[in-house]
């Protein structure tokens, strides 16, 4: 056995490190400690003082949601009830009546109906407004007391008023059990073509995908479209059982890179795969975040699958929840992912916001090049770049606005009661004097507002209402002006509009399921990844080093 010494001079340094790592702990507990106690003291002096009386619930919980809105956008504060829909969201089951919900003033308004659940059994509608369940009004209540009405144990049964067009129905309700499957749709394209999509990473996600694979291949399935678009991502797990199907056991999918060494891992592929020889594509956008760039990322390094649409949403991230007092939970970001190439797809560097809160991406300061196992280059910069790319409009900041409004949804709600039948999803045509009523109903339209009109509208207002009247005729010129340019604004992103608005209107009639039909047909994605599978010579070229 060796023996070591140490010198007088080694021992010096260690004691000084040892020292100096003492005290930064000691002061970084110290801040920590100091700050809780000027809040608490804050906290006190407002609750015996302050003029009104303060909701400590509710006052804190602002607090905490405030401070940590400096991170980044992951790492958030769950109070009690916002756990247990976390826990819902990650099962994907829950008691309730099978809908997709908006919280207004008046009430519930119902976005979508489930399939074959106690909502759609009593034929409720996209569009209705629930006013009042078992007598008590829900007119004014806050979203989160709103959340609670709906759910509940199964079997449970309760009334509801509701608003449709302006007419008053009531109607009996059970709860269901709600299972959400994230394979909501899996059939064959052709004969040999399958399709799978996926819509979230669920606890079920990976069985569920094995379930309509299995489905596909007794149907003939040689080739598979895997529609990863608008997935937001969830379980790294899931994701990495998902890249299990398709690639050898013991392959590296994920390594995580954080400060608590625990929380840096490599991830491995545990089981044998489902297939290895399967050509495979494997479809994304730019809502295609977190979980679903893992999956895209690792069949791209391994060169197992072309990945086809557009960049996506550039989620590099790893969050945990962490429990707190009296049931509350931290969900933070505490590390990283890379994927096998040594990618990190973050986009946005939150560590390093501008004075004026701009937070940069990470390409700004270099894009860097890293390669498949087949030698093919990649690159990081935020996000998975697709092998074969496919061009859209690039999205203008009115549209923005426009999608984030209830524009497309009303225009959806009219349109299904002035057309009460569709013979077939797969072969519905939104013709372009539907989308022109579209533009028109756009343009009387009071909810959806740009920067710039709500901007001038404000201005308007505060001008003293007897001036109003003298410069009213100019105002309504500057708004039309402002209602053309927002119009041509939009047309811009006419294919973009035009797909949300057939999407919209299928589900009406004929569910999700009736969306993911027409797609199968009318899809330019989905049809360009049929043409690539059905030309094996042009597939293996895509995914070998020129």
């Amino acid at each position: 056995m060796k023996h070591f010494k140490l010198n007088r001079s080694t021992t010096v340094v260690l004691i000084v490190v040892s020292i100096f790592l003492t005290y930064s702990f000691q002061s970084k507990f110290f801040e920590v400690a100091k700050q809780i106690e000027i809040y608490t003291t804050l906290f006190k002096e407002l609750n015996l003082y302050y003029i009104d009386e303060i909701n400590p619930a509710e006052f804190t919980n602002k607090a905490i949601k405030n401070t940590l809105k400096e991170l980044d956008p992951y790492t958030n504060f769950y109070n009690e009830q916002d756990v247990e829909d976390a826990k819902i969201r990650r099962a994907g089951s829950y008691g309730g009546i099978g809908v997709e919900v908006y919280y207004t003033k008046k009430g519930i308004q119902l976005t979508e109906i489930y399939k074959g659940f106690s909502a759609d059994k009593a034929d409720l509608k996209a569009g209705d407004i629930l006013l009042s369940v078992d007598g008590q009004s829900l007119k004014d209540r806050a979203p989160e007391e709103l959340s609670m009405y709906l759910e509940g144990v199964p079997n449970s049964r309760f009334r509801v008023e509701i608003e449709r067009q302006g007419k008053l129905l009531t109607k009996e309700l059970t709860r269901d059990r709600i299972v959400v499957n994230p394979v909501p749709f899996a059939e064959m394209i052709d004969g040999e073509t399958g399709y799978i999509t996926l819509t979230q990473f669920t606890d079920q996600a990976s069985k569920e995908v094995k379930k309509a694979y299995r489905k596909l291949k007794k149907l003939g399935m040689k080739n598979l479209v895997f529609d990863l678009r608008s997935n937001p991502g969830g379980s790294l797990l899931e994701a990495i059982h998902i890249s299990n199907f398709f690639l050898s056991k013991g392959k590296k999918i994920v390594t995580t890179k954080g400060k608590v060494k625990k929380w840096s891992n490599t991830y491995l592929t545990q089981n044998e795969p489902l297939d290895l020889e399967m050509p495979l594509v494997v479809l994304v956008n730019e809502t295609s975040a977190s979980a679903s760039e893992i999956v895209s990322g690792s069949l791209q390094d391994y060169d197992r699958a072309v990945i086809m649409g557009q960049r996506t949403f550039g989620k590099g991230l790893v969050q945990r929840y962490r429990t707190l007092s009296y049931g509350t939970q931290l969900k933070v970001t505490i590390s990283k992912y890379y994927t096998p190439s040594g990618r990190c797809i973050q986009e946005l560097d939150y560590a390093n916001r501008s004075k004026d809160g701009r937070v940069p991406a990470f390409s700004e300061s270099g894009i860097h090049e890293f390669k498949t196992a087949a030698g093919r280059t990649v690159y990081d910069g935020g996000g998975i770049l697709p092998d074969v790319r496919i061009q859209t409009s690039e999205v203008t900041a009115a549209t923005k606005k426009l999608v984030n409004s209830r524009v497309i949804f009303n225009f959806a709600t009219a349109y299904y009661y002035q057309h009460q039948k569709l013979e077939t999803s797969g072969k519905f045509d939104f013709s372009d004097s539907d989308f022109q009523q579209f533009i028109e109903y756009l343009k009387k339209d009071t909810i959806f507002e740009t920067k710039q009109e709500a901007l001038f509208t404000k201005a308007y207002h505060t001008i003293p209402k007897d001036k109003n009247q003298r410069i009213d005729k100019e105002y309504q010129h500057i708004k039309k002006i402002l209602m053309e340019d927002k119009i041509n604004e939009i047309l811009k992103n006419r294919d973009l509009i035009k797909t949300l608005l057939v999407e919209e209107i299928l589900t009406r009639y004929f569910y999700k399921e009736g969306v993911y039909r027409y797609k199968l047909k009318e899809d330019m994605v989905v049809l360009k990844a049929v043409e690539l599978l059905h030309n094996p010579q042009q597939y293996r070229a895509i995914l070998s080093v020129e």
